[in-house]
Parts: C-alpha cells; structure tokens; sequence
C-alpha cells in the first residue's frame, strides 16, 4: 500500500482512480508556506510543554525550512497519492528525520490544520488586496489634478442630469474604493481567530498552549494584544464564513471595477469621446482595420462574472453541511484562490490605465451645454427667491421645454420670455446658467463646488500619502 499516514485500519490499497479524484494537491499546494509557518509554530509549542525535546523541536524546523525552499525553487516532487499538500510535506519530514519527524502530527488533525493555513493565507491575501485598492486610489487623486477644472455630464438613467467636475467623478471611486478597503478590514478581525488545536472535531486530551500558537502565529488583537482563539473545537474545524465573507469582499471590488470600466468604455466610444484610452490597452480586429476594442477594460467587467460566480460556489457548497468536518470543504479553494486573483489582476492592469487614459477637454466642452444641465441650479434659484419647489420646478421645465422647441439652451432664452414665465427673477438668473455657472454655485458639503472638491482632494492627498509609509505586501500568494 502506497504511504497512507491513516491506513493502518485498511487491508487494501485504494483504487488509484481515488487516488485521482481525491488529490487536492494540484491546488493547495500554494498554501505550502502557510502550513509550514502553522507546523513550526506548533513544534515550538510542543516542545515548550513537553511533547517534543528541544533537539527534536530544532530538527523538525530546520528540516521545514529545508522542504519549503525545496518547494519555492521548484525541485519538490508532486505526487498524487499523497494527496495534499499537508501530507506532503509530512512525507517529506518523515522522510528526512523519521520517528522524530512523526511526532509533529502529535495533537492536530489536518482538519484544524487546513483551517489555520486557509486562515494564515486570507490574511496575507487581505493585505495584498489592501494595498492594490490604495494604488487605484492614488491613482484616480492623481488624475483629479491632471484634470483640474474639466466638467462633465453626471448621468442619471444614463441622460444628462447635472454637470460635475472630473475630480468629482475621480473622487467618487475612492469612496468606493474605501468602503470596499473598509470591509477587508473588518472581514480580517473574523479571519484572524486561531482554530488549530481543536484537533479533528473535539479537541485534545493532551496538554497543549493554544494561546502560545496564537502568539506566535499573530493571532492577536492589534488593539488589546490579547491572543484570539476560536472557542469551539466544533466550530473551529467546520467554520467556513471568512472564506464566504472575504469572496464577497471580492466580489463587490468586482462590482465597482466593473462600474468603472463600462463608464471608460461608454466614455470612450465615438459617441460620446470624452476619453481617449491608451493604445496599449487596447486591441484590434482580426477583420476591420480601423478598430481599437477596449478589451482590457471589456474583460475587467466580464471577470465580474467569474467573482461572482465563486462566490455563488461557495454559498452553495456548505449549504446543509452537517458538523464538522466534511471531505466537501477540500472544495472551498479553487473559488477563494480563483477570485482573489481575477481581482489581483484586474487591480494591476487598472493602475496604470487610469494613469494614463486621456480626458479630451475640448470634445467634452463642445457639447457640455447640450441636455440642459443647469436646470436644477435654475431651479433652485427660483427657490431662494420664494417659490416653492415644485412650482420652480414646474417652470423651468416649461421654459427647458420652450428651449428644446427653439432648439437653443436655456441661457439663450431671451431674457423677457424667462420672466413672463418666472417673474422673480432678475439679471442675476444669468449666474447660474450654463453647465460652469451651475457647477459654481453649488456649496453643500460633499458636492462637486470647487472648493469643496479642493478640500477633498487634500483630504484624500494627506491620508493616503500616511498610509503610504507602511510596508507593501511582500508576500506572493
């Protein structure tokens, strides 16, 4: 019988077509340098109650050290029938140190293993999402001064609505953005909980620290510096919520890159020709000579799909699973792995795009007077001058429709057939007429004045330039 760390109570070998269907070593074994982390963390914490001599413990980490460069450099040996990468790199050890390399396993089951090196590597992925969000953000702040004083249309239903300043459109994502940076981070205080120790379901009689594996591991509050633990041994091996929570955090970055994206193109296209996207990010066709296909940002909003998709996977995949723990969870990795990076990628290649995509000012000013953008601000003139809002409101729109008859904007009227409709107003209409005047006058917090927009713009400046001293990720996941 081929090695088997659990066929003492078998009498046969299993079929290799089991052997096959089984492996899970085609995709986890990224998580090598998590397990071997987990693994040292617990011989350390063996060897300090007891379970392990202190020589016993020192073999055992040097030879882990030894089989993840082996891994990292490429000469490790992937073989099927042993199934996954936990129990290849026991293997491995047992091959090396023999009974000494046996006693690592001592008061763990791969069920609390697995649990851990998942936990270990969603942390780490969290972080690498973290600092693409930052890089996306800096570089939509950075295009808000590229693009100072350049207005466009704000759509509702997709029609023209108001007008707003780029850096106002620009700044839009980076809320986005932060709410979506927001949610890993508080999707990583769940994830950052220790389970190993909890053994296959209920734990173990022998008398192991799990507070001292917490430590070592970082399982801590970054706040009190108090050791967080999973409470339950059942929980701890069967939970499965912070893949769930962390594919959506995925998910929902989809969702807003894939809003970002069919705006660019729609920007992009002839018909409107505000933007033009740089030819490197583009494609041709195989037929019609002239074409430049927006395909990366086409692909950014059709990967949205394939997010979402894995997240659906997921959902489905613990529904009605009994505890604890059950062979379907091998399952949980492909959709987390494929997610984290179909978003990874669509970070990287976004970067850049937006740095170097080109607003064209002169065609979005040629037409920015056309849709009657400045008939809210005409509006609300009318407002602060007495009239109630929905008669203010109903005589603009008599006067936008006496416009569209003509077939001139509104600040083109003439003048005495505005106050034969709107007798309160007096000259002074004339400054808040016209997409710039309208986006001038505005003032409330949070909207797309000037100076407001300014103030945001420093805000954004100032806190990401903090951020930007930490560390980057240096990890590859």
């Amino acid at each position: 019988m081929s090695w088997k760390p659990w066929a003492g109570v078998f009498t046969e070998a299993p079929d290799p077509q089991v052997e096959q269907f089984t492996e899970s070593v085609s995709f986890d074994r990224r998580l090598y340098s998590q397990d071997i982390r987990g693994s040292v963390a617990h011989a350390q914490m063996l060897a300090k109650v007891g379970l392990l001599t202190a020589e016993e413990c020192q073999q055992i980490e040097q030879a882990l050290h030894e089989i993840e460069e082996e891994i990292r450099s490429g000469r490790f040996v992937f073989r099927p029938e042993l199934e996954d990468i936990h129990m290849h790199i026991e293997r491995a050890l047992t091959d090396r140190l023999g009974d000494v390399g046996r006693k690592l396993h001592t008061a763990r089951s791969r069920n609390d293993q697995v649990a851990t090196a998942m936990r270990l590597w969603v942390r780490e992925a969290i972080e690498q999402i973290d600092y693409r969000l930052r890089q996306i953000q800096e570089a939509f702040v950075g295009r808000c001064e590229r693009d100072a004083g350049v207005i466009v249309p704000g759509y509702t239903h997709l029609r023209r609505a108001q007008p707003v300043l780029a850096a106002h459109y620009w700044l839009c994502y980076c809320e986005k953005f932060q709410r979506d940076r927001d949610r890993l981070s508080d999707c990583r205080r769940r994830v950052n909980m220790l389970p190993l120790g909890a053994a296959a379901l209920a734990g173990t009689s022998l008398p192991i620290d799990r507070h001292d594996v917490a430590r070592r591991l970082g399982f801590v509050d970054p706040e009190t510096g108090q050791e967080q633990l999973l409470s339950n041994s059942l929980d701890a091996v069967s939970d499965r919520d912070f893949l769930l929570e962390f594919v959506f955090d995925l998910a929902l970055i989809s969702e807003h890159l894939s809003t970002w994206a069919e705006e660019w193109i729609l920007w992009s296209s002839q018909e409107f020709g505000f933007l033009k996207l740089p030819e490197a990010f583009c494609t041709g066709s195989s037929i019609m000579p002239q074409k430049r296909n927006p395909d990366v940002l086409e692909l950014i909003r059709g990967k949205t799909a394939r997010v979402i998709g894995d997240l659906q996977t997921l959902l489905v995949l613990i529904k009605g699973l009994p505890l604890a723990y059950n062979r379907d969870l091998q399952e949980d990795k492909p959709p987390v792995f494929d997610a984290f990076d179909t978003v990874r990628a669509c970070l990287e290649i976004a970067v850049p795009l937006i740095q170097q995509a080109e607003l064209d000012p002169a065609a979005i000013a040629e037409r920015l007077d056309q849709g009657y953008l400045d008939a809210t601000s005409f509006m609300e003139y009318l407002i602060q001058r007495g009239v109630p809002q929905r008669t203010a409101h109903h005589q603009v729109g008599r006067l936008v429709r006496r416009a569209m008859e003509l077939g001139i904007s509104l600040a083109q009227l003439p003048f005495e057939e505005i106050q034969q409709m709107c007798p309160e107003i007096d000259q002074g209409v004339f400054q808040v007429l016209g997409a710039r005047q309208a986006v001038l006058v505005m003032q409330s917090y949070g909207s797309t004045a000037p100076a407001e927009v300014e103030r945001q713009i420093q805000v954004w400046k100032s806190r990401l330039a903090a951020e930007k001293a930490q560390c980057q990720p240096t990890l590859i996941l």
